[in-house]
Parts: C-alpha cells; sequence; structure tokens
C-alpha cells in the first residue's frame, strides 16, 4: 500500500518561493507516477504538475509552467514542488497523487488516474 504525506504549505507573500515535499512509502519512489493537484475553495481539483516513473519525464500546467518545478530525490523516497513567484491565485490546498500503474501522458492531468493520496498542505499567499 502506497502512503504520501505532503508538507511544507504554509502563508507566503505575493513572489516568495517555497517547496512542497511528499514522502512516500510503500514502494520505491522511481517505480511510481507522481503528480501534484491543488484546490482552492469552491474551486474543482486542478492538476499543477506531474512526474513519470522511471527516467521522471515532467509536466506542468501552463499556469505554472516556467514557475513550478517537479522533482525527487530517489535516496529520500520524496517528491518535491518547487514553487517560485508565487502569486495570490496560486492559495490552495496542494495534494500530491499517486497510482501503481503506469497511465499515459494524456492522462496524467486527471485526478481520476491516480489511486493514492495524500492528506493535502495548505499554501496561502497573501501580503
Amino acid at each position: 500500500q502506497v502512503q504520501l504525506v505532503e508538507s511544507g504549505g504554509r502563508l507566503v507573500q505575493p513572489g516568495d518561493s517555497l517547496r512542497l515535499s511528499c514522502a512516500v512509502s510503500g514502494r520505491t519512489i522511481s517505480t511510481l507516477p507522481l503528480a501534484w493537484f491543488r484546490q482552492a475553495p469552491g474551486k474543482e481539483r486542478e492538476f499543477v504538475a506531474a512526474l513519470k516513473k522511471g527516467q521522471g519525464t515532467t509536466y506542468a500546467a501552463a499556469s505554472v509552467r516556467g514557475r513550478f518545478t517537479v522533482s525527487r530525490d530517489n535516496g529520500k523516497n520524496t517528491a518535491y514542488l518547487q514553487m517560485n513567484s508565487l502569486k495570490p491565485e496560486d492559495t490552495a490546498v496542494y495534494y500530491c497523487a499517486s497510482d501503481s500503474g503506469s497511465p499515459i501522458v494524456s492522462s496524467l492531468p486527471y485526478a481520476s488516474t491516480y489511486e493514492y493520496w495524500g492528506q493535502g498542505t495548505q499554501v496561502t499567499v497573501s501580503s
């Protein structure tokens, strides 16, 4: 059973940087696809970024491309979401997700692709 635990969310100011962590247990992280989603109050869960298993090719939503980067540390079995130039509209609960299968690239942005989810970590961007 794969378990995901996010951490690192907090209150920051616009323009700040923040790194979220997703600690993985139950499987070796390099054998899992990983994704970050976010959900703001009153809105649907939104795809942020994904990292394929194996070589770890990364993908990012257009809204965060160039500001957010997803990565993993195989030695720590942990994934990260580095967020730079944060904006108030980035305020949301951020979730880490994974799956036991091998989702195709076109399915990576969809929450229904993922079997495993963390509990979420709150990121608030406000002055």
